[in-house]
């Protein structure tokens, strides 16, 4: 694994090295902001009220905010679709956005998911899911993924 690092690192100036360092560089899967905004009981609604806190560094792109829009929209919410809108608005306005011009297609068992693992790459960034165990090649990328209690643990007790 650390040869094809290196390797690709050389040729395309691409590292693979997301393992979580303070403040996180991080992706929230679709499954947490919908949590988030389905009950605020849980730590996926802990987290999405520590945006823009400075507590973290959120990383969007046009893929990822496109499946949070039509995901969140499908009317399974309490939510009008402004009052979305202006939730995806505001997760927009804290995150650093990318653009990427690389399709790695498919990697992930659920090919819908590889683009948050390209996110992840180009972004340096790990992944915070629910649903680990879709992702359980992006450590061949070097691409560290996490649950939301995982990241809330990690901010509530830094190394």
């Amino acid at each position: 694994m650390k040869k094809l690092c290196k390797s690709f690192e050389k040729h395309f100036g691409i590292k693979y090295n997301t393992k979580m360092s303070l403040p996180p560089r991080i992706i929230l899967d679709t499954n947490v902001l919908f949590s988030a905004l389905r009950s605020r009981l849980g730590v996926s609604f802990q987290l999405l009220s520590m945006v823009g806190q400075s507590r973290f560094e959120l990383q969007v792109s046009a893929p990822l905010i496109a499946e949070y829009e039509a995901v969140l929209k499908r009317g399974q919410l309490a939510l009008s679709d402004t009052q979305i809108d202006d939730v995806i608005d505001f997760v927009c306005a804290q995150s650093e956005h990318h653009k990427f011009f690389y399709l790695w297609r498919p990697v992930l068992k659920d090919p819908d998911d590889d683009f948050l693992l390209e996110l992840a790459v180009k972004s340096q960034a790990s992944i915070v899911t629910w649903n680990v165990a879709d992702f359980k090649k992006a450590n061949t990328l070097g691409v560290e993924v996490i649950t939301p209690k995982q990241l809330f643990q990690l901010l509530e007790n830094p190394p």
